[in-house]
């Protein structure tokens, strides 16, 4: 099949190997394509992290296309269908590393903006676009870190559209309008080293962390609201052992995390996993990371553009939703601003033969582009 300009720089971006952070030369070739349509191109660049900040207009409203270069590993090469960064079409599906997560909605963002600028060189307020190498990674230096540049001085952002792959069984059936919170624990565990034979003598830390975890797995945190589903706990590691069958082990350590839903708060789910292992007479320590907290976007000018964006196109409206993982988006919300993901089919997203449907991404670039009118074209 012929490529579009979509699909055509889809592939470009595959090609590139940016497995995070490395954006492997992704944000330049974007930006070549921005400057000749006048907008400002300023690459920030934090540690190892590339950042890419275009911006075309000075006024508000600030529309503001937030997506990410990076992509996550591989896995094993052999399991794959074709090379995974060897952009490969088959069956009329798009194969490669990042085609749905997200190289796909940046191809689709990039095309959207081309088309909208030469088509409206005139408009009300300020387009811009956020392209990152961190949102697969700690999500430290990438958009966290441009979002506090940007306060600093003083441009605002009044909607963002995150290219997320949002999408469950058909283009635009679903859009996010929020996301749960994030916060993730480390646990180490206390014991006294000893013989198996002679417990007596020894405290197992494996049989105490097992209280703990089986406490915490069997409690209900909450019911959800009626925008969030309930805030779930879930176990990701446990490290034992002294290396030999017959030891019992001095340390055990667990990593866990929460997605949690506006019925609690960073503080809130510290304060009851401390007072958990304190109440079963727990020796530990805990480490704490908080990627972000909840968000949600209340109906508005921003979800009336998506949602009419995507029935002109698809020929319905999409449904609203906050489940899923964390996105970049958790950085933009607490500005104030509106946020709503929009993105290709997620069903293969970092999984071995990762594929789109090559037509969703001319699709796509049409939503992106009917959302840009709505807001922007006066």
């Amino acid at each position: 099949m012929s490529a579009s300009p979509t699909l055509a720089l889809a592939c470009e971006l595959i090609r590139r190997a940016s497995v995070t952070p490395d954006d492997a030369g992704c944000q330049t070739l974007v930006a070549g394509r921005l400057a000749p349509l006048g907008f400002r191109v300023e690459p920030m660049r934090f540690g190892d992290v590339d950042n890419l900040w275009a911006r075309h207009g000075d006024g508000a409203p600030l529309l503001l296309l937030l997506g990410h270069t990076d992509v996550v590993p591989t896995g094993p090469l052999d399991e794959w269908s074709s090379p995974p960064f060897e952009p490969a079409i088959r069956d009329g599906y798009l194969y490669g590393r990042g085609a749905a997560d997200m190289k796909g909605g940046v191809a689709a963002m990039v095309t959207a903006i081309e088309r909208f600028v030469e088509r409206r060189p005139r408009r009300r307020g300020s387009l811009a676009l956020l392209l990152t190498s961190d949102e697969e990674g700690p999500a430290v230096d990438g958009v966290r870190r441009v979002t506090d540049v940007l306060a600093e001085r003083g441009e605002r952002i009044d909607w963002c559209l995150v290219g997320e792959p949002s999408s469950t069984g058909r283009l635009g059936d679903v859009v996010r309008n929020g996301r749960r919170g994030s916060l993730s624990g480390r646990i180490v565990v206390q014991g006294i080293q000893g013989h198996v034979a002679y417990p007596h003598l020894a405290r197992n830390p494996v049989h105490d962390l097992a209280r703990l975890l089986s406490k915490l797995a069997d409690t209900v945190w909450d019911e959800g609201s009626e925008h969030f589903p309930p805030t779930s706990f879930q176990v990701s590691n446990v490290t034992a052992g002294a290396g030999a069958d017959n030891v019992i082990p001095g340390q055990a350590e667990a990593a866990f995390n929460f997605r949690y839903s506006t019925r609690h708060d960073r503080g809130s789910l510290v304060a009851a996993v401390e007072s958990a292992a304190r109440a079963l007479g727990i020796d530990c320590r805990i480490d704490w990371r908080h990627s972000g907290g909840p968000f949600l976007t209340e109906p508005g000018r921003l979800i009336e553009a998506v949602g009419d964006a995507v029935e002109s196109v698809a020929g319905y409206r999409p449904e609203l939703s906050t489940a899923g993982g964390t996105s970049d988006g958790r950085f933009i919300a607490p500005t104030g601003a509106e946020v709503v993901e929009l993105g290709p089919v997620n069903a293969t997203i970092h999984s071995i033969d990762e594929r789109v449907l090559a037509t969703d991404l001319d699709r796509l670039s049409e939503m992106y582009e009917g959302v840009i009118d709505r807001l922007l074209g006066g």
